[in-house]
């Protein structure tokens, strides 16, 4: 899998958020996106999940040399982010149910094995309103990274959990980044990102006088 990107920018209004971004995005080689908090670094993710169209540029994404389209290209992403959905009022072997009936699990994994990987086997019928925010980031990566994809994005992962769940995601994200195109947004680096190849840093996108 690759996401070919092509003097991508993206403005809103007057101001650019970032502008004249070449990059290839590879399977096997997990990529970072660095910068400080509201500098675009969710923004990019937003432009490579098809979510949002690039202003100016060319993106790209292809598999075993056939392209993708923007329309299809949601079939092939799973995505943690702030921003993403849970059903509070599920309990959370309803959400993984849910999910499941959109995407399959790796290893063909049932819903039991999903929530044990999350570390949440325990509390598996109990609704998500009732979670903790560490409890329910866990529920967001886990459907994420075990979901079968080709593409999986992560934004600020590490959001919400100590330094024992920071440990189960890198071990997580290790054991199912393989053949896949991995990219990951942070501020705070080397927890978040120690596993990848490259990195790109956004403020070396962003025209003269930009702030951030």
């Amino acid at each position: 899998m690759k996401i070919k990107l092509e003097k991508i920018g993206k403005r809103y209004q007057k101001e650019w958020i970032f502008k004249d971004l070449d990059f290839q995005f590879e399977s096997n080689s997990p990529v970072a996106i660095l910068g400080s908090n509201g500098s675009g670094k969710s923004t990019l993710l937003q432009v490579l999940s098809g979510y949002l169209t690039p202003t100016e540029g060319l993106i790209q994404w292809e598999k075993e040399g056939s392209l993708i389209s923007v329309q299809h290209i949601y079939k092939s992403i799973t995505l943690a982010s702030p921003a993403s959905a849970l059903y509070d009022d599920f309990t959370l072997r309803e959400n993984i149910t849910f999910f499941q009936s959109f995407k399959s699990f790796k290893n063909e994994m049932n819903v039991e094995e999903v929530a044990k990987r999350m570390g949440l086997e325990a509390q598996m019928d109990k609704q998500l309103k009732f979670y903790s925010s560490g409890m329910r980031q866990r529920v967001k990566l886990g459907l994420a990274i075990m979901g079968e994809s080709d593409i999986l994005l992560l934004d600020e992962p590490s959001s919400h959990l100590d330094a024992k769940a920071i440990q189960w995601y890198n071990d997580l994200v290790l054991e199912f980044m393989k053949d896949r195109v991995v990219c990951v947004a942070s501020n705070k680096e080397e927890s978040e990102t120690s596993f990848c190849k490259s990195a790109i840093d956004i403020l070396n996108h962003k025209p003269a006088g930009v702030r951030v």
